[in-house]
């Protein structure tokens, strides 16, 4: 294991932990398993953290927000001026991630991980928006590093203030073309596949899009050595800093929510760094950019949400949180078949 894996020391679900959860979802007097993933994600929830006592009711939201050079080869709609804009707006509540946060009683947190602009959100700023990935490699090796480590600090640090399950998400205009380049390169997938419009590009721009994505993977590709080398050349600081929040999550036993696509990618990415981190995720929705169910079945993750969304911000991974609040009062609640003197279910063979 190289020095840079040795950051990253991923802790292993609690089948303990599991076993006594599943236990409990099957002593309750209802039909076994008649709720589905949200049996299952308490289950996991369990492995994640340890104990099959959950509880969910301090929850946050981690945006990364980032710049990507990529934006100068015409790949996307709005120009990267928008990212600090939007980014101040998590702040003021204006932003649909803050509202749908107030609305679930989460706490939000976006970061300037590396937005070209100066901003008022909190600023572990790795440097002033990415390279453009079409001329030079996005990032360097070190940066890209820097910029995992600020998601796993992050981590660490909600966990010690008492925070119990994290949703991520993103905000940076160019960040779907690094999001499919990346997913291109660790599936082996062609771009065409892996690459939709994004936040509204036309039918030309798409294919620009496309051939910008198919240009960088021939220019850096031969040269990379491991996935961090990957994301370096090809990712974003905002994906980084996300994929740190996932191996933060295994790290310090901490369920992860994953959003959208640009959110899965950076979870792939993680789990390319330290495969181990898979079990810390949790699946909140299918995006509708093409790749996203792609990405998902790597993962090997069920999203229980279909809800036809492609904001990103974190808002699908936010309206998840509802959803878990609704198992955990069932799970904690809702009587056994013994409190009722009824025969419990028994597995059908």
């Amino acid at each position: 294991m190289t020095d840079w894996k040795e950051r990253y020391r991923a802790k292993s679900p609690d089948e303990e932990a599991m076993r006594l959860c599943q236990k409990r979802w099957d002593s309750i007097a209802k039909p076994l398993h008649s709720l589905g993933v949200m049996e299952d994600d308490l289950v996991r929830i369990a492995g994640m953290t340890g104990s099959p006592k959950i509880s969910l009711s301090k929850k946050g939201l981690i945006i990364m927000c980032a710049d990507n050079g990529v934006v100068e080869e015409g790949v996307t709609q709005s120009g990267q001026e928008v990212t600090a804009i939007v980014a101040d707006n998590f702040l003021t509540g204006q932003a649909t991630a803050a509202i749908l946060c107030k609305k679930a009683g989460a706490d939000i947190f976006p970061v300037d991980i590396g937005v070209a602009a100066d901003t008022r959100i909190l600023n572990r700023k790795i440097a002033r928006g990415t390279r453009n990935l079409a001329k030079e490699p996005a990032m360097t090796r070190a940066q890209a590093l820097d910029a995992v480590q600020v998601g796993l600090d992050l981590v660490r640090e909600l966990k010690e203030k008492g925070y119990e399950i994290l949703a991520t998400g993103e905000m940076g205009i160019g960040n779907t073309t690094t999001s499919s380049a990346l997913a291109c390169a660790f599936l082996h997938r062609e771009p065409e596949e892996m690459t939709g419009k994004g936040a509204g590009l036309t039918g030309e721009g798409l294919e620009k899009k496309i051939r910008v994505i198919r240009s960088a993977l021939a220019l850096h590709l031969p040269s990379c050595r491991d996935a961090v080398d990957v994301l370096a050349a090809l990712g974003g600081l905002d994906i980084a800093g996300l994929a740190g929040v996932f191996l933060g999550g295994a790290a310090y036993r901490m369920p992860i929510v994953i959003d959208g696509f640009i959110s899965s990618v950076a979870a792939l990415t993680a789990v390319q760094i330290e495969p181990k981190c898979r079990h810390f995720m949790l699946a909140s929705h299918v995006s509708k950019e093409p790749a996203s169910r792609i990405v998902m079945d790597a993962l090997g993750l069920q999203a229980p949400l279909h809800a036809d969304m492609c904001l990103g911000e974190g808002t699908g991974a936010v309206a998840l949180f509802p959803f878990l609040d609704m198992a955990c009062e069932v799970y904690g609640k809702m009587s056994t078949f013994d409190d009722i003197s009824l025969e419990a279910y028994q597995p059908l063979l």
